[in-house]
C-alpha cells in the first residue's frame, strides 16, 4: 500500500470531505503548496482557490475553497475553510452568471469567489 495521509476538509457549516490521500495541493498566502505523506509540519493561511486531493484509491477530489487555514502534522492534514464546495456540487452555469453579475457590479470579492468556483469545476 502506498503511503497516505488523512485529510479533513471542513467548512464553517459542515464537514465537506474526509478520507485518505496521497497528495493535496492548495493555495496559501505563500503560494501553492503540495502536501504528501511525511511532509514537514506546517500551519498556513489558505487563499481562495481550488484544492485538489488525490485519493488513495486513485481518484481526484476538487473543491473551491474561500479562505481559511491549513495544518499538517503526523500525516494528518486539516483544511479549515470559511467556505468550501466540492466541484460536483457547483452549478457551472450559475457560477458563470454570478461572475458576470460581479463584473457588472464591479464587485471584486464576488468576482473572485465565482472565478474560484469555475476553476474548481474545470479542474474536476
Amino acid at each position: 500500500m502506498a503511503a497516505e495521509l488523512h485529510v479533513e476538509l471542513v467548512a464553517a457549516d459542515r464537514n465537506v470531505w474526509s478520507g485518505e490521500a496521497t497528495l493535496v495541493v492548495a493555495r496559501t498566502t505563500s503560494g501553492d503548496i503540495g502536501v504528501m505523506p511525511g511532509h514537514q509540519p506546517l500551519l498556513g493561511v489558505l487563499e481562495s482557490g481550488p484544492v485538489t486531493i488525490r485519493t488513495s484509491e486513485g481518484g481526484t477530489v476538487v473543491a473551491a475553497v474561500h479562505g481559511g487555514f491549513i495544518s499538517f502534522a503526523d500525516n494528518k492534514l486539516s483544511l479549515l475553510a470559511e467556505i468550501a464546495e466540492l466541484a460536483d456540487e457547483i452549478d457551472s452555469a450559475r457560477a458563470e452568471r454570478a461572475l458576470e453579475r460581479a463584473k457588472e457590479a464591479d464587485d471584486a470579492a464576488a468576482e473572485r469567489r465565482a472565478d474560484v468556483r469555475l476553476r474548481a469545476v474545470a479542474g474536476h
